[in-house]
């Protein structure tokens, strides 16, 4: 088992609030879908949120996706607190996105929590690579905790395990 995993076997599962944020038709719910090894044939746009429980290396993460439609987003921050982990879904950097996520951040119930950006739609010839997302959102800007940018497709689930292992990660050396 990697590094600080071991530490949690045998141990009650530990249960955490991972908040799923994203312009709408970023794929978050076909993300949560796919984590949830689910059909993700058909997915309708999410109206309020959705939340599933997901296991992964001795967790049990409650996924939390909330609707990324304009008339959503300003309740967006009623659903951070308890957060032990942001993320964030965007194919593209466009600059709403990077306002949104900046407004976000500023969260003082998001102070120091991990955040991973999933650069999804990989799968697509016209998905922007997964650095220029990244530089887009001004993610190097963010000194004040860490950060993580995935490239993925949650429709085929390449890379979508990478960004779980990450999480997972930052969560087993934030608990220590």
């Amino acid at each position: 088992m990697p590094g600080g995993l071991r530490d949690l076997k045998g141990s009650v599962e530990q249960e955490l609030r991972i908040v799923l944020l994203g312009l709408d038709n970023a794929g978050k719910t076909t993300l949560l879908k796919c984590l949830a090894s689910e059909e993700v044939s058909t997915i309708t746009p999410t109206q309020g949120f959705n939340i599933k429980s997901v296991h992964a290396h001795g967790f049990k993460l409650n996924v939390w996706d909330i609707g990324g439609q304009r008339a959503i987003r300003p309740y967006w921050k009623k659903y951070l607190g308890n957060t032990d982990m942001l993320v964030s879904m965007g194919p593209t950097a466009r600059s709403v996105s990077r306002q949104e996520l900046a407004e976000l951040i500023e969260d003082e119930s998001l102070t120091g929590v991990p955040l991973l950006v999933f650069a999804n739609k990989q799968d697509l010839a016209s998905a922007a690579p997964a650095a220029e997302i990244a530089e887009g959102l001004n993610l190097p800007t963010y000194r004040d905790r860490q950060w993580q940018i995935q490239a993925c497709s949650a429709l085929s689930g390449e890379g979508v395990q990478d960004g779980m292992n990450w999480i997972c990660s930052q969560i087993t050396s934030r608990k220590k």
